[in-house]
């Protein structure tokens, strides 16, 4: 019996001894759970307080925007105007890669023209200016007018002006409105050479065939027409020269001054001609090296070829006086004097005869 009481008694405190061990893991736990959850309730805190400063930073921010008054630009952005568009379009014309005349002939010919010989000024006992008009139409001046195409480039005489303008060789000079400026006093560009003679660009409304293909709508688009220049408009050409009487050779001397092509006026609707003025002025003098290198057509022999500044000295070339400085205080042309073309050649005539009858009644015999 005592044995037994012993073995239940020991059960007993086996018994309590483990359910007082239970609690106490129990407690250990909870205690462990409460001191691990303290510091992420704690590290919460922080992350709490940063979203609410950020947020506040950027409410604050958007707010600060809404009340900063954008800068706006008031200067007005200038808009680059195009390029002026090349009204004469020369073509440089292609050289020939192998010799097109069974004659060896000199590619580059550097023939200069004479020196005038120099005539005093109390030498000049006689001294007159001519304006001559030279028609290209006439069968004498069919040279001005040659279409063919050389290594040195189209042969027409208004091609060869402006070529020599644009490689800035000569200086071309404006004439005035109404042509009355010959005496050299303002360069002008070939851009103002173009709208002189062709006139500038025009803004015109023309049917838009994308946005209506049949043309039923009527919807319109601005396009830009620039006339183009043509070589065979230019069909006369002005020529101011003195006629100088030299006493110590006894000689009259007739020298070219400058050159200058007329640009003709004609209404588009009737074709009546409405006037005519010179476009440019070329000096003369300073046009002489470059005629010298190039050769005139000849119908009659292309073998026997004269340059443009032989022809010019030598006066192979028809022409009419239509103004001089003889019995003329008013700087007038013919044409504004008289009417009549008939008698307008008449007078011209008259005036060649004044300066030949001023030469032979020097001489007595």
């Amino acid at each position: 019996m005592h044995m037994r009481f012993l073995s239940a008694r020991l059960a007993m405190v086996a018994l309590l001894t483990a359910a007082m061990l239970q609690v106490d893991a129990q407690t250990t736990r909870s205690k462990t759970t409460n001191t691990t959850r303290k510091p992420t309730t704690t590290a919460r805190k922080p992350a709490s307080t940063t979203r609410k400063t950020t947020a506040q930073k950027t409410n604050i921010k958007e707010t600060d925007t809404n009340l900063v008054v954008k800068a706006v630009d008031t200067i007005p952005k200038v808009i680059a105007p195009e390029p002026p568009r090349e009204l004469i379009k020369l073509d440089t014309v292609k050289k020939s890669m192998r010799s097109t005349s069974s004659l060896v002939r000199n590619p580059e010919k550097d023939r200069t023209p004479l020196e005038y010989e120099h005539i005093r000024e109390e030498d000049a006992t006689y001294v007159q200016t001519v304006w001559r008009e030279l028609d290209v139409r006439e069968k004498m001046n069919q040279s001005f007018r040659y279409r063919a195409d050389e290594d040195d480039g189209n042969q027409r005489f208004i091609n060869i002006l402006l070529t020599a303008i644009r490689d800035g060789e000569i200086t071309a000079f404006d004439a005035g409105i109404t042509g009355e400026d010959d005496r050299f006093t303002t360069p002008i560009t070939l851009q103002r050479i173009g709208e002189i003679l062709v006139g500038k660009c025009k803004t015109e409304q023309v049917p838009d065939w994308v946005k209506d293909p049949l043309g039923q709508k009527g919807i319109l688009k601005d396009t830009t027409i620039c006339p183009m220049f043509n070589p065979d408009d230019i069909v006369k050409y002005l020529i101011k020269e003195e006629w100088i009487f030299d006493k110590e050779s006894s000689r009259m001397f007739t020298r070219i001054n400058g050159i200058a092509p007329i640009k003709i006026s004609v209404d588009e609707n009737t074709g009546i001609v409405l006037g005519e003025t010179p476009a440019f002025w070329v000096y003369y003098p300073d046009l002489r090296p470059i005629l010298a290198r190039q050769d005139v057509y000849n119908s009659k022999n292309s073998g026997g070829r004269m340059s443009w500044e032989e022809l010019f000295e030598s006066r192979f070339f028809a022409s009419n006086i239509v103004k001089s400085t003889i019995e003329n205080p008013f700087n007038l042309y013919i044409r504004q004097f008289i009417k009549d073309p008939i008698l307008r050649l008449l007078e011209g005539e008259a005036i060649k005869d004044k300066i030949f009858q001023f030469e032979q009644n020097l001489w007595t015999y």
